[in-house]
């Protein structure tokens, strides 16, 4: 890992996914998790103050940067869930079959490296009847838009650490084993390539 990634990138990744918009819709989502909760790509802990103390007994945190944690425990020091974070892949985390009755997984999606993967690990420890929760960006319904997101994805991607653009999210999650419940989608603000969200529940 050289200093960029080290350093600099998870200071620039807290700040534009700490945006006003970004924010509102983790806002809406994150309130839905209950029981024991699993958070894919905890980060710098953005979701962390939008969790309801009456229904989560504990948030497990995994993320593979180790870099991103010191921010991270800081905000989950200023709320009264307890927060376990584990800085690994999420295929390496052990966790055991059915075991968390929500997991949470926002702006995440677009840099894991075999996201299909990643969707079977988690409905494999997701209970029956639990709810993945997701807020995504991807895939832009518009083809100008789509021709800008395949465009930018190969010079984005070590800028962003390994995000891409123009993932099918939708599509994703399916091939996980999961069904969508709900799904809405929009632009936010900013530029299109980068702002068009999936945000919903699959079971």
């Amino acid at each position: 890992m050289g200093l960029y990634d080290r350093y600099l990138l998870p200071h620039l990744i807290d700040f534009a996914c700490g945006m006003g918009e970004v924010m509102k819709a983790r806002s809406q989502l994150v309130p839905q998790a209950h029981g024991r909760v699993l958070e894919i790509g905890i980060g710098s802990g953005l979701n962390l103050a939008f969790y309801d103390a009456s229904k989560v007994s504990v948030i497990i945190g995994v993320d593979p940067s180790a870099a991103m944690q010191k921010l991270a425990k800081q905000r989950a020091a200023q709320i009264s869930t307890p927060v376990e974070m584990i800085a690994l892949e999420l295929g390496q985390i052990k966790a055991a079959d059915a075991s968390f009755d929500s997991i949470v997984c926002t702006f995440t999606l677009c840099t894991i490296p075999d996201a299909v993967a990643a969707l079977k690990e988690m409905r494999r420890a997701l209970k029956p009847g639990g709810r993945l929760l997701f807020c995504e960006h991807g895939m832009a319904p518009e083809l100008p838009v789509l021709r800008w997101q395949n465009r930018l994805t190969p010079l984005w991607k070590p800028l962003a650490g390994g995000c891409h653009l123009n993932r099918d999210i939708r599509a994703l999650i399916a091939a996980g084993g999961f069904h969508i419940g709900e799904l809405s989608n929009r632009y936010l603000k900013g530029p299109r390539p980068m702002t068009y969200i999936y945000q919903g529940w699959a079971e």
